[in-house]
């Protein structure tokens, strides 16, 4: 009987929350379980308008997402809002490794399996990447980008969990993960991103391209030693990388002092590292050779896990690059201040379009006065608001753009509401248990 009861309950709450989709703020809802308009995150892409001027709003549900996500050029303007960062997952398996041959070792061949070169793969013939962002004004927030087989092997080849190769893209509150090459940016030096609180995983070069680039309050984890974490091809770019207030950090393989903050893959890269907490030590030199000479490889204000400055006097300044004939040539490794009050945000991302993509990310505040009356849940609404997700134990109960929803049983679990603005951000929530 209680089982009986229990199964009564949860129905009830997953019919009314597809019923209150009706007057969702979202212009679809993606739900692994069916509750949504589309089982799949593609399948929303899919139905998506083209050319628009204005975000188009796309809800995921919590739920894990297997799929390969493409987002074409014609589709500018999608905003890929997640429920949770923890639990709202879109993933799969592939790498880019090439056909083996007599001399590959036995032990090495699992990726095979998984290489969309191969021709009896399952992924045969796709893009080499989990998420593809052609599209412009891309927004993506509380969503894990996940390639599993670097996570899982813990190995190479490479293996994206994102190629973000549009202008004006913007990533908040996300996790990327893979082993090798997790994220590539854009092969254009003016296209711009920006990345905040994200969290960036990998051992080889996994954040690597063009652009330009801030990242702000991120942190970049390293998952064995030796790891590498930028590979710059920028050709004449202002700014290129640049990574603020963000922290380093590694498991246990990679705490022993032979991580390297990045290489030179091709042309004449730029990166810097501004106020950067280091929790793991990093190599001496900082730096380490690849195909080219950078333009500025260089830090300001580095300390370590307890604060402290960290002598950046050994950094390297001299890069040799590959080939018969290889090129040669330094680049500063320390920036002033005067130099790092530049690297900001007002000179980097606006542009002449004036793109504010902190003004997407504002967390509008929470509900107030909520309070459950008779079979009626309400709240008081929130200014800016364009409706709101109430929460039932982390299972979307009802989406809305009223300030009142009626409840099918008296809720006994705890309760949350937050309010979603007109990017389709979440904004802070209220909880109320009712007992």
């Amino acid at each position: 009987m209680k089982r009986l009861f229990l199964l009564t309950f949860y129905l009830s709450i997953f019919s009314w929350g597809y019923a209150q989709n009706n007057s969702s703020p979202f212009h679809c809802i993606v739900a692994a379980d069916g509750s949504g308009n589309y089982s799949t995150v593609q399948e929303a892409i899919n139905a998506a308008p083209e050319r628009r001027k204005e975000p188009w709003l796309i809800f995921v549900k919590n739920g894990s997402y297997r799929e390969q996500v493409i987002i074409p050029q014609t589709k500018p303007y999608i905003h890929l809002i997640g429920q949770d960062k923890e639990k709202t997952l879109i993933h799969h398996r592939l790498n880019v490794g090439g056909k083996p041959n007599e001399k590959t070792p036995s032990d090495k061949l699992g990726y095979w399996d998984w290489s969309v070169h191969n021709p009896q793969s399952e992924v045969s013939g796709f893009d080499g990447t989990v998420v593809k962002v052609n599209g412009a004004h891309f927004y993506t927030e509380n969503i894990s980008y996940v390639n599993d087989w670097g996570v899982e092997s813990q190995a190479g080849p490479q293996a994206l969990a994102m190629s973000s190769q549009a202008d004006c893209a913007a990533f908040s509150n996300c996790i990327f993960r893979s082993f090798q090459d997790t994220w590539r940016t854009p092969g254009q030096d003016t296209y711009r991103h920006y990345v905040k609180d994200c969290w960036i995983e990998g051992a080889v070069d996994y954040f690597y391209g063009g652009g330009t680039v801030l990242v702000e309050e991120s942190t970049f984890y390293n998952v064995r030693s030796g790891s590498v974490i930028v590979a710059p091809n920028h050709k004449a770019a202002k700014y290129g990388y640049v990574f603020r207030n963000c922290v380093v950090d590694g498991n246990q393989a990679a705490a022993d002092g032979k991580q390297k903050l990045g290489r030179p893959w091709h042309n004449s890269p730029r990166t810097v590292y501004i106020h950067t907490t280091m929790r793991i030590p990093i190599a001496a030199e900082g730096w380490t050779n690849m195909g080219a000479i950078p333009a500025l490889f260089a830090e300001y204000d580095s300390r370590d896990a307890n604060g402290k400055a960290l002598d950046l006097s050994q950094r390297k300044t001299y890069y040799e690059g590959r080939g018969e004939n290889p090129p040669t040539g330094s680049c500063r490794a320390t920036i002033s201040k005067e130099e790092a009050d530049t690297y900001v945000y007002e000179q980097m991302i606006p542009g002449e379009d004036g793109w504010n993509p902190r003004e997407m990310m504002k967390k509008l505040a929470a509900p107030l006065q909520l309070k459950i009356i008779g079979d009626t849940l309400r709240w008081q609404s929130v200014p800016s608001a364009i409706g709101y997700i109430v929460s039932v134990n982390d299972t979307v109960f009802a989406i809305t753009n009223q300030i009142e929803i009626q409840l099918s049983n008296r809720l006994k679990d705890e309760v949350t509401v937050c309010a979603v603005n007109r990017y389709g951000s979440l904004g802070h929530t209220t909880s109320l248990s009712h007992n």
